[in-house]
């Protein structure tokens, strides 16, 4: 028996770590938090200073009890747990569980897991600091507080499931989606003309090229970009200035959790969660430094280990050091930068972590290698037909510095500097014109976020840590707040005029492709109801500044400025009282937008929330009638719906024809849209429309399920409605919406079951139903 228990998170990290400390000590894992606030009551006691009542769950018993009994066994117990106010926590509830006296108790920390750090933090092990761990707790209590009181007032006044949940940085996130659709929706794109002129010169080869020079600043309208291009008929180019100036460009500095998410996305697609997922499994291997974290700074060893190999693998030349500050006061300098444990390894031979380990090397050795070396000429050109000049702007790279290694990606709102090369050109020389044009251009909204831009949002806000970015992210997606998803372009005409060599000026239309979306973040409408509805109530909770200040409190807690629960209690008092003046006050949230009067029956046509989703009403509850309803289709919103679209939704069900001599309709139900043919229903495929597919399409289809389902079925008994059905588990038998599971003797005879024998087994399993198996708690 190892004389030493130091207990570390992950399986993954304690493999990694036994290796390196040997026989003297044995590493388990607890596999993440052992301990949570319980359920009843909100696991809080509000009346006295919010002390949290902690549970072990269900699924940790079994660890907590192994852990127990080795911790009795061992002479001294180790806390490994990660370097973050999470870790810290964690260290503190095995401290309390095991009976560890945390102001003895060892506990480590280390930036990376590789045997100079495991055994340096072993040599100098520092005691559980409380600060870091009530920051924590603070957080975990004033969140509780949030969602257990805030969900109830959306399940009164919102409705829909219980699923609905309202947290403090999770809401925040959602207004900002909101806010970008909404300003996207309202957005009116206005055109102006671009001018371009195109000639060409002698290349060092004595080779005709083409290169480009822009007309003046934007042309409001096509009357005045034509005016300009018959002002330069017949006219003549001469090159009037040439300036060239050197330029560089700088790398930029290592990766944080926040730009690893953001580059990883931009370059590899990679979501928020997957980039955690696998940025955890790097560090946990031992192939890079901690993966939380919102410092820039790079360690001395780490700083000498990089320059050696750009010395040895690029050239002196190439090196140039740099010190990175942080911005954001909080962050913490002690802590680095994600980057490789050795910059010697270039790659990782895992499949799954290979890309963004290569992207993690290239970012951490270009922050230390030499600025890139441009020379910039802008030539300006006069028109001797008019007092205007055109200028053409070149890039020539003169050294190519850390752009060898790397480049970072650029967000969509951001204009991509693209330079070509200009030929040789000298003051006074003449050059000639192929065309010109002036193409109308339009104005564009900002963006929709996708998942790294809105974790850029939200640290620009100061809101939330570099841990609580995936979560939040994959809250609001969970919660059906939030969809990500692509979207169409739609087609939109381009007028282009055009001045040729031969001084005529021609006019032609082209198509463009516009709005087309991909992987962006769309808020629902059951996101845009229940962001208005908090907007409207609970201002303090959505104000972004408010947030990024209960953030702030939480770093004064972890350095020991402030007492957690004197922050909490700030909080919550008017909190709670809005809370209750909430309940009492507020109206009933519906998000209803009125469309129209329908033609038919004079009625009144609203577009609203409904209990399981966003529908179209036509009519009143008052009325006489009772309202028609119609279900929205998944691309369709409340705020954007016309009256025309919504008065579409009602032509179901739909009679497509006649098929085997009975008449078939198509219609949504339940459960879908769906066929209904002969007293039978049929799903349709996924790819059927209910409001556009016709009977050639669905008749194949029904012939195709009840194919299908007839090799399914063993027997069936037409009387009483039992099937004898194949499945998956074997034989079973299905009345209605219920399955009957037979034994497996039942089911080597299911062929010659009689329907008496079918109707016992049925009362059977009806009178002695087979016990399910208890559900875990959640954490």
């Amino acid at each position: 028996m190892a004389k030493n228990l130091l207990i570390v998170e992950s399986p993954a990290k304690a493999k990694t770590i036994e290796k390196i400390l040997g026989s003297e000590f044995e590493v388990k894992s607890c596999y993440g938090h052992i301990r949570d606030l319980e359920k009843d009551d909100m696991g809080i006691d509000v009346n006295n200073q919010y002390t949290p009542r902690y549970t072990v769950p269900d699924d940790k018993q079994k660890v907590v009890k192994e852990l127990k009994q080795l911790a009795k066994k061992s002479d001294e117990v180790w806390l490994a747990s990660d370097e973050d106010r999470e870790g810290e926590s964690i260290s503190w509830h095995l401290a309390e569980v095991l009976g560890l006296d945390p102001k003895n108790t060892k506990r480590i920390v280390f930036h990376e897991i590789t045997a100079p750090a495991i055994k340096k933090a072993v040599a100098s092990p520092r005691r559980i600091d409380m600060n870091l761990v009530d920051a924590q707790q603070a957080r975990r209590v004033l969140d509780r507080l949030v969602g257990f009181e805030l969900s109830p007032v959306l399940w009164r006044k919102i409705g829909m499931q219980r699923s609905l949940s309202a947290g403090r940085v999770q809401s925040v996130a959602v207004r900002l989606i909101v806010e970008r659709e909404r300003e996207i929706n309202n957005f009116i794109a206005e055109s102006s003309y671009k001018v371009e002129a195109f000639f060409t010169s002698k290349d060092i080869n004595n080779k005709n090229v083409t290169f480009k020079a822009e007309g003046p600043s934007k042309i409001a309208v096509q009357q005045d970009a034509q005016a300009f291009l018959e002002s330069c008929k017949g006219a003549s180019y001469t090159v009037a200035d040439i300036q060239v100036k050197p330029a560089k460009r700088t790398p930029a500095a290592p990766f944080t959790t926040s730009t690893l998410q953001q580059e990883a996305s931009r370059k590899l697609g990679y979501g928020v969660s997957k980039t955690m997922l696998l940025a955890q499994k790097l560090y946990e291997s031992g192939y890079i430094t901690y993966m939380r974290t919102d410092s820039i700074n790079l360690s001395d060893t780490a700083l000498e280990d990089i320059r050696n190999e750009i010395s040895n693998s690029y050239g002196k030349q190439y090196y140039q050091p740099r010190k990175y500050k942080n911005k954001n006061e909080s962050a913490q300098e002690a802590h680095e930068a994600i980057r490789p444990t050795y910059m010697s390894n270039k790659t990782v031979d895992d499949a799954d972590t290979k890309k963004l380990y290569e992207l993690i090397w290239r970012r951490t050795i270009a922050c230390q290698m030499s600025d890139a070396e441009f020379e910039k000429t802008i030539a300006k050109i006069n028109i001797s037909t008019n007092k205007e000049q055109l200028t053409a702007t070149g890039e020539v790279l003169k050294f190519d510095g850390f752009l060898k290694v790397y480049l970072e990606g650029k967000d969509e709102d951001e204009e991509e500097e693209n330079e070509g090369m200009l030929p040789p050109l000298n003051v006074g020389q003449a050059v000639s014109l192929k065309e010109m044009t002036a193409t109308e251009k339009f104005t564009r909204p900002a963006s929709r976020y996708t998942e790294a831009s809105l974790v850029k949002k939200l640290e620009e806000l100061g809101i939330g840590r570099p841990s609580t970015y995936a979560p939040t992210i994959s809250t609001i997606i969970k919660r059906n707040y939030v969809e990500k998803r692509d979207k169409e372009g739609v087609k939109r005409n381009v007028n282009l005029l055009t001045l040729k060599s031969d001084h005529s000026i021609e006019k032609s239309i082209f198509s463009e492709n516009t709005g087309a979306e991909k992987a962006k973040l769309f808020p629902t409408d059951l996101g845009m109801v229940v962001t208005d509805f908090l907007k409207l109530h609970f201002q303090k909770v959505m104000d972004f500044s408010f947030t990024a200040q209960i953030e702030q409190e939480f770093d004064e807690i972890a350095g020991g400025k402030l007492r957690w629960n004197h922050m909490i209690d700030g909080f919550y008092k008017p909190f709670h009282n809005n809370i209750e003046h909430t309940l009492e006050t507020a109206e009933r949230a519906k998000g209803e937008r009125e469309l129209g009067i329908d033609a038919a029956s004079g009625k009144r046509v609203i577009a609203r929330m409904g209990r399981y989703g966003p529908m179209v009403q036509i009519g009143e509850a008052t009325d006489e009638d009772k309202p028609r309803f119609a279900k929205l289709k998944a691309n369709q919103s409340i705020e954007t719906i016309t009256m025309e679209e919504a008065m579409d939704l009602f032509k179901l069900p739909r009679n497509l024809g006649v098929f085997e001599g009975e008449e078939v309709t198509v219609n949504i139900g339940r459960f879908g849209p769906y066929a209904a043919h002969a007293k039978k229903f049929y799903s349709l495929n996924k790819d059927m429309d209910p409001y556009t597919v016709e009977l050639e399409e669905v008749a194949p289809m029904i012939e195709e399920k009840r194919k299908a389902k007839d090799e399914r079925t063993i027997k069936f008994f037409e009387k009483e409605k039992i099937q004898l059905l194949k499945g998956p588990y074997g034989p079973y038998i299905k009345q209605g919406l219920r399955n009957y599971k037979l034994t497996k003797e039942q089911q080597e005879k299911a062929a010659d079951l009689t329907i008496e024998e079918v109707k016992a087994i049925m009362e059977e399993i009806k009178a002695n139903p087979p016990k399910k198996t208890a559900r875990k708690k959640a954490k």
